[in-house]
């Protein structure tokens, strides 16, 4: 080939990277990440225009749009909410959780936590059955497997009874989903997302954008969310890891209405499909009157709402944050949070698992350990089997349940949900539950000049893929 075109196809890519580099300076989450992407996008741009397609931090205008089309439906509940409000809201308290969430604080509701696999199963089940108009699901990984089969036995009886159906999943998160399990969906008469052919997250160029949401919902009355996604190691019947630690909570009350609007706007963002008119907005105070919200948060939001909701908690700590997640990849702004905590004379307690499921992610997180640990902040770590729960704790009157992982990719790059409740009841609940879980850990002691080997050359190296992990 002639050099001068091998010259001329360069200064082409060349010019392709310097338009990436300022997108990437435009919107980038923090100016670490600008940085990166430009040296990276200048230096080699043949590996880094590809790799800055599939993985930069882009907006995602469809989600804008969703959210504005979805817009009528918080006015067509805006009386509704009002009037469920609790008696004294204030920015102090409330602000930074419904500012995260778009979303408002509402008294009446009723949580339950759903502990490990067959408790949650059993319960989403029993719902599924029944359903008397809909039900919406949406899960981060559905397997083809005997629990996947379980579900799916469900919801194609529910089709049966008259019963509308809508299944949605994550393209990356599902991606050994068989095409069989969708034709009897679709055969049945289920309302299916296809991720090969949507918009929005589905599009090859938004596969660093997952929406890692868990989300049951039948009749407008009756949610489920947290931890669990379908598959068997969720009860526990994976040989590699064993026993499998997991949190789900059913819901009941106004805070349903708010995760059935966040699975309309992801149905909307994927479909282009608005189905509002078809689903009920009204779902019932309830006798237990919880205060609580449902703090939805992406890459869309207009700041790192993620982020936002593990700082105000942690902020508003004066005695105890309980924190349980399978990874620990934090921002500096966290970071930062458990640390000035600890400093203040609160107990922070950070719950891990010792059994890794993702390698790299685990490793990144010993680099972090030394930091926390000499500011106070204790790290345990969970022995019995695999620990994925996703739990805040803070004091005895703040919990919240959900899908969010104490890292970067939870806070800046999946959409992710947290049902948020400021109730003692429910509080100590959670505290009986990670009492449970502190019997089965020990903990951390060891720096990491301590550890093997490979953790002390690895957990640095990880550390530099901490924006995406």
């Amino acid at each position: 080939m002639n050099p001068s075109v091998w010259a001329i196809g360069y200064l082409a890519l060349l010019a392709v990277a310097v338009f990436c580099g300022w997108r990437a300076i435009q919107g980038a989450r923090t100016p670490q990440g600008s940085v990166a992407w430009v040296v990276f996008l200048l230096s080699v741009p043949v590996v880094a225009v590809p790799a800055y397609l599939f993985l930069g931090h882009h907006r995602l205008r469809g989600v804008e749009v969703a959210r504005r089309d979805s817009a009528r439906i918080i006015a067509s509940i805006d009386e509704y909410s009002a009037q469920r409000r609790p008696e004294a809201v204030t920015k102090e308290e409330f602000g930074p959780f419904e500012a995260a969430a778009q979303l408002p604080v509402l008294r009446g509701n009723a949580a339950t936590l759903l502990i490990d696999g067959q408790v949650a199963f059993d319960a989403m089940f029993s719902a599924i059955d029944a359903a008397e108009v809909y039900v919406l699901v949406q899960f981060y990984i559905l397997r083809d497997d005997d629990v996947g089969q379980a579900l799916c036995d469900r919801l194609v009886a529910a089709c049966g009874r008259g019963i509308v159906v809508y299944v949605s999943y994550d393209r990356i998160g599902s991606i050994a989903l068989k095409d069989e399990f969708r034709r009897r969906l679709v055969a049945a008469g289920a309302r299916i997302t296809d991720p090969r052919r949507s918009q929005g997250l589905a599009s090859r160029f938004r596969v660093n954008y997952r929406n890692h949401r868990k989300t049951v919902i039948v009749d407008g009355k009756y949610g489920f969310t947290g931890g669990m996604n379908v598959g068997e190691e969720y009860l526990g019947r994976d040989a590699a890891f064993g026993a499998w630690r997991d949190t789900h909570v059913s819901l009941r009350g106004p805070v349903v209405a708010q995760l059935q609007l966040i699975f309309v706007e992801d149905w909307h963002f994927s479909t282009g499909d608005l189905i509002v008119d078809e689903l009920h907005w009204l779902p019932g105070m309830q006798p237990e009157d919880m205060v609580g919200l449902i703090v939805a948060t992406g890459p869309a939001d207009d700041f790192d709402s993620g982020a936002m909701l593990f700082f105000s908690a942690i902020s508003r700590a004066r005695r105890r944050v309980w924190i349980a997640s399978p990874y620990f990849v934090p921002d500096i702004d966290t970071l930062t949070a458990l640390n000035h905590a600890a400093l203040r004379g609160v107990e922070v307690r950070i719950l891990l698992p010792e059994m890794a499921d993702h390698h790299v992610t685990w490793l990144a997180a010993f680099a972090y350990f030394d930091e926390i640990r000499a500011a106070g902040v204790e790290i345990w770590r969970y022995t019995d089997g695999f620990m994925h729960q996703k739990v805040i704790l803070v004091d005895d009157e703040f919990a919240a349940v959900g899908t969010t992982n104490l890292d970067n990719r939870s806070f800046r790059l999946n959409f992710e949900a947290m049902a948020v409740l400021f109730d003692q009841s429910f509080a100590a609940e959670v505290d009986r539950m990670l009492r449970r879980d502190f019997e089965r850990s020990y903990r951390l002691t060891k720096q990491l000049r301590e550890q093997p080997v490979s953790i002390r050359i690895g957990a640095p190296i990880a550390r530099l893929f901490a924006p995406v992990l």
